[in-house]
């Protein structure tokens, strides 16, 4: 089992002090680390369609960048490129370990467990990220410089490559095996690798207003709400045909206020949205489905494990009602079940015994079992 060793600082300065304000090493964060996959199964990966990938190289001077699957790697030599796979989580449970020991934040924050194998001189280029990530040295070294926040500007280095111009380094460190660099978004920086090499980057979502409204939006119409019209009886006289008002302004901004104001809607999006996954998952849906007597019976002898990647949450606004929400879902099992949906969300294996007041009740039995039958939960062999 991974263990985070933070030497210089407790979990709570980390988050006081360096969490989405500034970056740092944390050197042997895990100690004596060992690559979680090796470089010929994440090649593998990356020839597979549902696995989203990317290679990152120069051609005469010119930055370059091809995505995935790829069918051979050998055009591209033994210098100067790199191989980027996302979510690598969701098909490797030896890469999902790798989030436990970022539990101190919460997984509706987090985004996926990003991989990279690169050769010597290999890079994706100076840039920014719009997230908090912990890159985490496998194997190899790899010189990182890390710049502080500002103006800086960007442009594209290739069509699918956003680069940000030169920076002063405030961070400039050759990271060993077991050594994280934590940045937040905004800062720029660029790691360009010194030997073969493999880095495990832990990333977290930092959605923005803009992202939040549009899904806000999109849920609003799919569940068609918030249809009720604009209502103003008994209004003055208008003077002035070309202007909207403060009284009018005002009638506006309540409109859409009513719909922020509304607890339970905003419940149900924010679960909603926030359990999306945005790359697929590995799915092994039972040949011999599992009726509830099985499914129970087994779950007596041996734990149910979590796929990697499934997003399963709850909200402080709804769960009384043992309301929960997985892959976009809404479920609704009732109070009786609360404390077995907690026990869903909070926790990546299950045991009878978290789950026994849930499965008292038919209807999460059924749910449960269903889930089961198509993979987002499975028994380990």
């Amino acid at each position: 089992m991974l263990t985070l060793n933070l030497a210089d600082f407790s979990l709570e300065h980390f988050m006081e002090h360096y969490w989405q304000q500034k970056p740092v090493v944390i050197r042997q964060g895990f100690e004596h680390f060992e690559d979680l996959i090796s470089p010929n199964e994440l090649a593998g990966l990356a020839c597979e369609e549902e696995v989203e990938s990317r290679l990152v190289y120069k051609e005469e001077g010119q930055w370059q960048a091809e995505l995935g699957p790829f069918e051979s790697y050998k055009r591209f030599g033994k210098t100067d490129w790199t191989l980027v796979v996302q979510a690598v989580n969701h098909w490797s449970p030896e890469v999902a370990e790798l989030v436990k020991p970022f539990a101190f934040i919460p997984k509706w924050r987090l985004d996926d467990v990003m991989i990279s194998y690169a050769t010597p001189g290999g890079s994706v280029g100076p840039h920014i990220d719009l997230y908090d990530v912990f890159i985490c040295q496998g194997s190899g070294r790899r010189h990182w410089r890390v710049g502080d926040r500002g103006d800086h500007k960007q442009f594209a280095a290739h069509a699918a490559l956003l680069h940000t111009e030169p920076f002063e380094a405030i961070i400039d460190v050759e990271l060993l095996p077991g050594d994280i660099l934590y940045i937040p978004p905004g800062f720029p920086h660029e790691g360009v690798t010194l030997e073969e090499s493999m880095s495990f980057s832990v990333g977290f979502r930092a959605k923005s207003a803009c992202d939040l409204l549009s899904g806000l939006a999109d849920y609003v119409i799919d569940k068609e709400l918030g249809k009720t019209l604009l209502s103003d009886p008994k209004r003055p006289i208008c003077q002035h045909q070309g202007q909207i008002n403060a009284r009018d302004f005002a009638m506006i901004k309540a409109q859409l206020q009513a719909v922020l104001d509304n607890d339970a809607l905003m419940a149900d999006f924010a679960g909603s949205y926030l359990s999306k996954t945005k790359c697929a998952l590995d799915l092994q849906a039972l040949d011999e489905p599992l009726d509830i007597v099985d499914l129970v019976n087994t779950l007596m002898e041996q734990p149910l494990i979590r796929t990697g990647g499934l997003r399963c949450f709850y909200v402080d606004e709804t769960v009384a009602q043992g309301v929960c929400y997985i892959e976009g879902e809404r479920f609704e099992f009732g109070a009786a079940a609360k404390e077995a949906v907690i026990a869903l969300c909070d926790n990546d294996g299950l045991s009878h015994a978290v789950l026994q007041t849930g499965l008292e009740h038919p209807e999460f039995a059924n749910q449960l079992t269903e889930w089961v039958n198509v993979g987002f939960w499975y028994f380990q062999d």
